[in-house]
């Protein structure tokens, strides 16, 4: 287990921030879903992308990893039972399940950490329901039959992975299909990425209700022969925050500033936070955030699920009550993400509480330093890293080498933002 300590202090500096794991995941999948090859251009290949990478390996896909791109070659589905190594990444499972199932593939998902603990029932029942057969044995989850096109009615705030996987499947389909959803309809900006992947692939598909799709069958996937990522919102949120603590701010570049991604919302979170937001206009892509007078504020999570800890470390340097709600999800992440964050505070020397379904911090301006258990998760660990921000005493992260699932360079463009 490898530990990190950090000293404490403010941050300030510049940072490039690595390609969007979301978009990647997209882009790989309707690639490997085409016909010609694709060179998609990105870097920081996290262990998620590696994921993905190696499940489309295993059905069939010629998959070429350089420093800072991946190359795409489509192939005929593999014959017989395949092994799909999915790790720990929920987004491979629930993106790469109905594509399966679309293309008659059958094998076996091996799912790692506590992705096996995540909820599938609801969705795995409607695959059964359209010509698949899916079943669970520990960490495995078989998979055969043949997804047919149809109807398919889903809660709106279970997963958007669940949408955005029937969306990547059904256009492969036999026939029409619809997708609809039930009740709220929760992080839409992930499925917007999805929609915008589909787009790009010459993917046909209407929306003659807000949140409802109709999808042809038997398209062909069509994706630029040569394309790259954007770079990650959800990401540069870390380094962001670590600006809005610091006078002198943190830079960030890579970003798209018109992007799809649900986390550009941290722009708007951080001006209501107070803190100072700068969107070049002469350096595209480059986004400052410095402090203001912070003050602590109500963060609706529904949208931004991925926020929650490092926003709830922001939170401590606002004094008063900031309270986070609506991200019940979270604890059945790569951890209990509600509760981890709350421990982390916590021994940090904060005040933090827990809700069924959220948090209330109550911010002094500053917090102590100790140990920070990262529980395993990623975004624990770089929260840890923010949260060394507000110390008065240097973070001891146990278990630091987990921010390889999503940004392995963390630690080092973490050391580029000097103290």
């Amino acid at each position: 287990m490898a530990i990190k300590i950090i000293p404490p202090g403010k941050r300030m500096g510049t940072v490039k921030i690595p390609s969007s794991k979301s978009v990647v995941h997209r882009l790989l999948i309707c690639a490997a879903l085409g016909s010609s090859p694709v060179r998609i251009g990105f870097d920081g290949l996290s262990k998620d992308i590696a994921a993905t990478a190696s499940c489309l390996q295993a059905l069939g896909t010629g998959i070429t990893v350089e420093k800072s791109a991946i190359t795409v070659q489509p192939n005929s589905i593999a014959a017989g039972d395949v092994l799909l190594p999915c790790g720990e990444s929920g987004s491979t499972l629930r993106f790469l399940l109905p594509v399966a199932g679309v293309l008659g593939a059958k094998g076996c998902f091996h799912m790692e950490g506590r992705l096996p603990e995540r909820p599938m029932h609801p969705f795995e029942e409607l695959l059964r329901l359209h010509g698949m057969e899916v079943t669970r044995e520990g960490s495995a989850l078989h998979f055969g039959g043949k997804l047919r096109s149809g109807d398919y009615p889903l809660a709106g705030d279970i997963s958007s992975q669940y949408f955005s996987g029937l969306l990547m499947a059904l256009p492969l389909a036999e026939g029409g299909s619809r997708v609809l959803p039930e009740g709220r309809l929760e992080s839409e900006g992930y499925i917007q990425m999805t929609e915008d992947a589909l787009a790009l692939a010459g993917i046909k598909f209407s929306k003659p209700a807000e949140t409802a799709w109709e999808i042809p069958g038997r398209q062909q996937f069509a994706l630029p022969s040569s394309l790259s990522a954007e770079g990650d919102w959800s990401n540069a949120a870390f380094f962001l925050c670590m600006g809005a603590l610091s006078e002198k701010g943190v830079s960030v570049c890579g970003l798209n500033p018109s992007s799809s991604q649900g986390d550009r919302a941290v722009l708007e979170i951080l001006r209501c936070f107070g803190a100072e937001i700068i969107e070049s206009s002469s350096e595209a892509g480059v986004v400052t955030a410095r402090r203001g007078a912070l003050r602590p504020t109500v963060i609706d999570a529904s949208s931004v699920p991925d926020l929650v800890p490092v926003l709830a470390i922001l939170s401590c340097g606002a004094v008063g009550e900031t309270r986070i709600t609506h991200a019940q999800r979270l604890r059945m992440k790569e951890s209990d993400r509600l509760a981890a964050t709350a421990k982390l505070i916590s021994d940090l020397g904060g005040n933090a509480e827990e809700l069924p379904d959220g948090l209330v911090i109550h911010g002094t301006g500053s917090l102590l330093g100790g140990m920070a258990e990262t529980c395993n998760d990623h975004r624990i660990a770089m929260s840890a890293a923010v949260a060394a921000c507000l110390c008065r005493e240097p973070v001891t992260v146990q278990g630091a080498q987990c921010v390889e699932k999503s940004y392995p360079a963390f630690w080092d463009d973490f050391e580029r933002c000097t103290g």
